[in-house]
């Protein structure tokens, strides 16, 4: 388990007993599906199912964006998430109106970078997914955003991401630790990828990894780090290059700031961090704190950076922001050991392969 504060452990540690409770919930239920009891449905396309065993960021929106890079030229590729932290219910569209309020801070992003690509939310997918059909007939590949623990749908392909620093195997299930599946449901996916692994990873660490996880015969084991792109100007999309003599206030409001944090560590004179919920929403007083924070910094050469996911939620206060060194650094992952074709030939065939037998 991976306790970042000693006063968080013991807190958690104290919350054992509640975590054997969920365990016995999440057992029960999986056991439900198991047996038929619970039904899973299935739908006459491909669908591509992203998600994870622990809460937290591991990386699933730079998953999302990739497989809708290499794959919108090819099919007609839609979105669907559940739209966590928005202020409306049921099924959505995204459309030339939409706001993070309306469909949820990754939905917008995706949204905002693909805006040819369908994005959809909905609580219950399986309700949302005839819908999204209903309104794009065209659809021909479908990919779910954190979805994995919820099995009311099969998807014909799932993607489990893990953090390196994190793995599964030596997590809890929460309240004490980040679990919030049982591992043994690691065996349901097809692909398994170990996200946010240090570029220099050894292939005799790699092979640690892979004895500790004990992929079944058939699962397919990649490794992928994170490449920060060139920050832009949340507004004027105008890029700036990091420097040494910068200092940095960093903004954010994301599940697992720490590789960012360590990026600024590398890049910047200093960093300071005003650090809010993930999935914040961001108010008016928040943006005057974050201003006073900022011209509190004495340097001469100083900027904001915050992530894509936060800058959704930003990006209202136009006005503000048009008069600040107010900086968004872009976020891709990139598979290691030389496994990205292989990753994307997975994928691709997986689509084809259905279309040939449907």
């Amino acid at each position: 388990m991976n306790f970042n504060f000693p006063l968080v452990g013991a807190v958690r540690m104290l919350l054992f007993p509640f975590s054997l409770i969920y365990y016995l919930v999440i057992w029960i239920r999986n056991r439900l599906y198991d047996k038929n009891v619970f039904k899973s449905a299935s739908f006459n396309l491909p669908i591509i199912c992203v998600g994870n065993l622990a809460v937290g960021g591991t990386g699933k929106s730079p998953m999302v964006e990739y497989l809708v890079r290499i794959l919108k030229d090819k099919f007609p590729v839609a979105t669907l998430s559940r739209g966590y932290k928005r202020k409306t219910k049921g099924y959505a569209l995204a459309g030339e109106k939409s706001t993070a309020l309306d469909i949820g801070d990754e939905p917008m992003q995706f949204h905002l970078k693909f805006p040819d690509v369908a994005v959809a939310v909905g609580e219950q997918r399986l309700e949302a997914i005839p819908q999204l059909l209903h309104d794009k007939p065209g659809t021909r590949v479908i990919i779910l955003d954190d979805a994995f623990q919820h099995r009311a749908i099969t998807a014909g392909c799932n993607i489990l991401l893990v953090e390196c620093s994190n793995l599964f195997t030596r997590d809890w299930y929460l309240p004490t630790g980040d679990l919030r599946d049982e591992k043994r449901n690691y065996k349901r996916a097809q692909i398994i990828v170990i996200t946010k692994t240090n570029p220099e990873l050894t292939t005799e660490e790699k092979n640690d990894i892979i004895r500790e996880i004990e992929p079944l015969p058939e699962q397919q084991v990649f490794f992928s780090s994170i490449h920060y792109g060139k920050p832009y100007h949340i507004i004027t999309k105008e890029n700036i290059s990091l420097g040494e003599e910068m200092e940095v206030l960093l903004v954010t409001g994301i599940a697992n700031p720490r590789p960012l944090k360590k990026l600024l560590q590398e890049t910047a004179a200093a960093y300071y961090q005003l650090s809010y919920n993930d999935h914040h929403i961001f108010t008016i007083d928040d943006l005057k704190d974050i201003i006073r924070r900022y011209e509190s910094i004495s340097s001469g050469t100083k900027i904001i950076i915050t992530t894509e996911k936060d800058a959704v939620r930003l990006s209202k206060f136009e006005h503000e922001l048009k008069a600040l060194p107010f900086y968004v650094i872009p976020i891709e992952q990139e598979f290691l050991f030389n496994d990205t074709e292989r990753f994307n030939n997975l994928v691709t065939d997986f689509i084809t392969d259905f279309k040939k037998s449907s």
